[in-house]
């Protein structure tokens, strides 16, 4: 009686111990391909990232440590630009106008998405797809055109606003000539531009809340208010702190909506009323190619109060969703 033996087949998570060499380099070769190959998927991000994002930051920090002229000679003066910045009149000023604006623009911003988002959250509504539209159309135009439009809006003379209030008895107001009226109108503007996009974000963070969540509290008696306050803004905190640091980094480089409104003048009004930190930059720099050193130190400037606002957003919203 003869026993026969089976042997087990080797495994397919190594080559055979006497495989030919074509067979082990193409081992080798698909063990590489799945360890690395992702890296190289990503490797685009990061290398434009460097090129467009990292090194101009770089380049423009080493150029705030001199008396940068673009056309001239570059003399090492430490950190002079930014004391300098410290007793300028004309910068805090800017930063004044800018952090003005941004409130005025970004927490009626906010709070208007937020109420357009649920609104449109309804599974009763009709004709969603078209609200939607309608609400992001305002982004997709032009922001010079945006501009224009408002600023004719706003003229004192002839103005549809001035008229409207006239007809309340409201005599013909300067939007341009007062720091808090200028403040008004071009947070009306950027409110106008960006409230359907943030809209558009917080419907989709709404729309990812599972259902039966709102089919359990109604369950258990709690009204639609009880619900979007129990419910909606909890499961909705990771999207509207995405949302809250878009609108702060943007708010905070404010310069198209306040340049046009003041026909192009770099200044911000005639006595620099609504002059934001990125104009200001803009006429240290390539206004002026002789402070262009001064100008990168502005930049900076502007970059550090994004960082620390932001955090300070991340922070304040995640505790108070809570």
């Amino acid at each position: 009686m003869s026993v026969s033996a089976t042997k087990a087949p080797p495994s397919r998570g190594a080559p055979a111990k006497h495989a030919s060499p074509g067979r082990r380099a193409r081992y080798r070769f698909a063990r590489w391909d799945l360890k690395y190959s992702p890296y190289l998927y990503i490797a685009p991000f990061f290398v434009l990232f460097g090129i467009f994002g990292l090194y101009p930051m770089v380049w423009t920090f080493w150029m705030s440590l001199h008396d940068w002229d673009l056309v001239g000679t570059h003399t090492f003066i430490g950190l002079e630009n930014y004391t300098a910045l410290l007793s300028d009149d004309y910068f805090w000023n800017a930063v004044r106008n800018t952090f003005g604006m941004f409130v005025l623009a970004t927490v009626p911003q906010l709070a208007l998405a937020l109420f357009l988002a649920n609104l449109l959250n309804r599974p009763l509504l009709r004709a969603r797809t078209f609200f939607r539209m309608i609400i992001f159309v305002p982004n997709v135009v032009s922001v010079a055109a945006v501009a224009i439009v408002f600023g004719m809006l706003f003229q004192r003379d002839f103005g549809v606003v001035n008229w409207f209030l006239s007809l309340f008895g409201v005599d013909a107001i300067d939007w341009r000539r007062e720091w808090w009226t200028s403040w008004t109108a071009i947070s009306v503007m950027v409110d106008w531009r960006w409230t359907g996009y943030n809209t558009l974000i917080l419907l989709a963070g709404m729309q990812a809340i599972p259902r039966d969540l709102y089919e359990a509290a109604a369950m258990d008696g709690a009204s639609a208010w009880r619900q979007f306050w129990n419910v909606t803004l909890p499961m909705l905190r990771p999207t509207f702190v995405f949302v809250v640091i878009l609108s702060t980094i943007g708010g905070l480089q404010l310069f198209v909506e306040p340049l046009i409104f003041n026909n192009g003048n770099i200044i911000g009004g005639t006595q620099r009323e609504f002059q934001t930190v990125q104009m200001y930059m803009f006429e240290n720099s390539i206004h002026n190619l002789s402070r262009a050193g001064y100008g990168a130190a502005v930049a900076w400037a502007l970059f550090l109060m994004i960082v620390v606002v932001s955090v300070l957003n991340f922070v304040i919203t995640r505790r108070s969703v809570k």
